[in-house]
């Protein structure tokens, strides 16, 4: 029932990030700067100037807007086009992520046996880990490129001090919120398929022994012997048995030898 708990716990958390990082490659004011309104002017005009990934804009005091968008992709700047492959590489693995951990959970009808979903669970938890370090990734790029030109001394004449704008915050809480998710799924399902091993150490030499248990049958639970202490499956028989027979032998012809003298 925990197991269950969480996974539906991570499943919800990492659908809710992925709708967040979604929904900031739709949205505007990815970085805005204000123009005006400053020094005391008696006529007060304030205009803004922002930008997102796929145009710049422009809007006056009257709420008129222009914008200019990007017309093809080798006139962007280097860093929005890092941006959009990591975001677009980001969504491809959080989609097959989350196809794999619906198919791996506990509660679904799907994917096969035991061993099969928790394997599937835990490459849809690697696929949402690495989707959202990409998501992470594009927007720390765009958040030093906008500190970098925020934070200039000696800023180019006419250029605009951008701040970082509603977007941005979005999609580092969906970034995180997909790697929180990952982790869960991971927890569920970690030990089950890489189970811990034991170093034993015989004569000098160094052992390790599957912690799952070998001698109880898997659906019965009743103890099964194993070949090793003299179990021969076949029309022979088995060594032990040999011995027994041996020593019987030795033992009959040793007592009617005394009664014989």
């Amino acid at each position: 029932m925990r197991k269950r708990l969480l996974q539906v716990f991570g499943f919800l958390t990492s659908s809710l990030g992925w709708v967040f990082v979604l929904c900031t490659m739709a949205m505007d004011f990815w970085r805005i700067s204000q123009i005006g309104g400053q020094g005391g002017s008696f006529v007060i005009k304030v205009a803004w100037s922002w930008s997102n990934l796929w145009k710049d804009c422009y809007t006056d005091s009257t709420a008129v807007t222009n914008c200019r968008d990007y017309p093809v992709l080798w006139s962007v700047a280097s860093y929005v086009q890092g941006v959009r492959g990591l975001l677009m590489c980001g969504l491809t693995l959080g989609f097959l992520g989350v196809a794999f951990c619906f198919a791996g959970m506990e509660c679904t009808y799907i994917g096969g046996g035991i061993k099969t979903k928790d394997k599937l669970l835990l490459a849809g938890a690697v696929f949402h880990f690495v989707g959202g370090m990409s998501d992470l990734t594009a927007y720390c790029l765009y958040i030093n490129r906008v500190a970098r030109s925020a934070l200039n001394l000696n800023p180019q004449p006419g250029s605009l001090r951008y701040d970082l704008g509603e977007p941005i915050f979005l999609g580092l809480v969906g970034s995180f919120l997909v790697l929180f998710g990952a982790i869960l799924y991971a927890a569920t399902v970690f030990r089950v398929v890489c189970p811990k091993r034991t170093e034993v150490h015989v004569d000098g030499t160094r052992t390790y022994v599957d912690p799952r248990p070998r001698g109880k049958s898997l659906h019965t639970g009743y103890y099964r012997p194993s070949r090793q202490h003299g179990t021969h499956v076949g029309p022979g028989r088995s060594q032990s048995s040999r011995i027994l027979n041996l020593s019987q032998t030795t033992a009959e012809k040793l007592s009617q030898r005394d009664a014989f003298v």
